[in-house]
């Protein structure tokens, strides 16, 4: 009981791990309540068989994601291209760090035919950091999007990127193929970027989504991750929110942080519901499209869902804002 009580007095545990002992909070063991079941049916296998007879590779699968059961086996997937070895490394990420591979060219024809044979109505591509490549790889994500509507036609793409070192123009690369939704992560706030995110920086993630929201046509979106369990406060979760929002950002995802494994930072707490509900709400007053928050809510989870929605809102919007300038219809 000893071990309990210095974990509900310690200032940096918060939320269910309170009543853990601060070695199973160091060691990033999870409430009953956080914990996923496994789910290996017909559209798991098949997936997964799908992904590995292209060779491609999965965030699913490199970056441990605990929605992959539930989401393989509603058919959504992500796809990670440029390889499976990132040149930077993120405190919390369980993709590999290492000198990538060659460049693979015919990559985005097999996402594409992958796509088409899992029958996806939306697709997300991500992928490695690739510093070494003079573009960052914006090549591979704009001739993913190429293929996926060539061959999937009537499929919605989502394009989840790095920051390109920078450069806008392997941005407007990237946001001359139209994607659906342009995504970058902010992923933590400023006080613990540079200690979780060393390869970027805070400003630079958010001229990002600032430069892509005046890069894509009217119609499309931009989206922003973070999360939450790193050492932030709830205050710099609703900054950070409103930093985001002034870009122009019109989606935010906010979940829990959950260590893949002893190589990644240690949990600093369990997040409590409400908190997540909490943060949703203010969102929702800052002027989001849609935020998706929650243990378990990724960028990549239900993002279908997640732009259909936002959608929605903005169409309702635009619409709310016509009738105000000419006045209520006439019958």
């Amino acid at each position: 009981m000893a071990d309990v009580a210095r974990a509900a007095e310690h200032p940096s545990v918060q939320g269910p791990a309170r009543n853990l002992s601060l070695e199973e909070v160091a060691r990033g063991r999870k409430p009953p309540w956080l914990r996923v079941r496994m789910r290996l049916g017909p559209n798991f296998t098949d997936l997964k068989r799908i992904a590995a007879g292209g060779r491609l590779h999965t965030i699913c699968e490199e970056a441990s994601c605990p929605n992959i059961f539930e989401c393989w086996e509603e058919r959504e997937a992500t796809f990670l291209v440029g390889g499976d070895r990132c040149t930077r490394r993120c405190a919390f990420c369980d993709v590999s760090t290492a000198r990538p591979e060659d460049y693979d060219r015919d990559e985005p024809r097999r996402v594409a035919e992958a796509v088409a044979r899992m029958g996806l109505r939306y697709a997300v591509i991500t992928g490695v950091a690739r510093d070494d490549l003079p573009d960052g790889g914006a090549w591979l994500y704009a001739e993913c999007l190429r293929r996926i509507r060539a061959r999937a036609t009537g499929c919605g793409v989502e394009l989840l990127v790095p920051d390109f070192r920078g450069s806008a123009e392997s941005l407007q690369r990237v946001c001359d193929a139209e994607p659906e939704v342009l995504a970058h992560n902010v992923e933590t706030v400023p006080r613990l970027f540079a200690r979780i995110r060393p390869a970027f920086t805070y400003e630079g993630s958010l001229e990002v989504l600032r430069r892509a929201r005046g890069m894509l046509p009217e119609g499309r979106f931009t989206k922003s991750n973070v999360i939450v369990g790193m050492g932030e406060t709830h205050e710099e979760v609703v900054q950070a929110m409103a930093d985001l929002r002034e870009t122009g950002c019109d989606l935010l995802t906010v979940g829990q942080y959950l260590r893949p494994s002893d190589l990644q930072m240690p949990v600093a707490r369990y997040v409590p519901q409400e908190e997540f509900e909490a943060w949703g709400e203010e969102g929702r007053r800052l002027g989001f499209a849609w935020v998706e928050a929650g243990p378990f809510v990724r960028s990549s989870y239900h993002a279908g869902r997640q732009h259909s929605a936002a959608r929605g809102v903005r169409n309702a919007e635009f619409t709310s804002e016509k009738q105000a300038r000419n006045g209520p219809l006439l019958g």
